[in-house]
């Protein structure tokens, strides 16, 4: 596809497909028996962590039906690599679910949560590009648990002290 044919849905869907490979490393890199570790007090756990990054691409269903609303998620699963299935899953369907929207529907308005009680209107768009930040900067913050517990961090938009890219 050239880039004067590219839709903004088009590259909404290179970005998650692009940043998905990279987020796998990064759990894959995850050392399934520190499910638990905080790297501070007030930090969440790894799993908690690991959890945000299926709710996010979950969101898809609520942004398709044009309100994203918080509300108290179900539990994560106990195992790391039962964490990596349901991501896994999760981005499938995500992405099918994108790719089956008209450029009308990514488009066309929501309601974001945007604090207790209050929304605002948004572009459709515009929430599902916010939830795909939103799982970068999680896994990001998973990423810098690594070194600290004997992790190698992987190589993410270029080479690693542990890994080349």
């Amino acid at each position: 596809m050239s880039p004067q044919t590219m839709t903004e849905k088009d590259s909404y869907l290179q970005a998650c497909e692009r940043e998905h490979e990279i987020t796998l490393r990064v759990l894959r890199a995850f050392p399934a028996n520190q499910m638990e570790l905080r790297p501070h007090p007030t930090s969440n756990p790894a799993r908690d962590v690991m959890w945000m990054l299926v709710l996010n691409k979950a969101a898809i269903d609520p942004l398709i039906e044009g309100v994203l609303a918080m509300k108290q998620p179900p539990a994560p699963p106990p195992e790391r690599d039962a964490l990596i299935a349901a991501y896994e899953r999760t981005v499938k369907d995500h992405v099918s679910k994108v790719r089956a929207m008209s450029d009308e529907d990514f488009n066309g308005p929501a309601k974001l949560q945007a604090g207790k009680d209050q929304f605002i209107q948004a572009r459709r768009a515009d929430g599902l590009w916010l939830m795909l930040m939103d799982t970068i900067h999680h896994r990001g913050q998973l990423s810098t648990y690594l070194r600290p517990m004997g992790a190698k961090v992987p190589a993410i938009y270029g080479p690693s002290a542990d890994e080349a890219s």
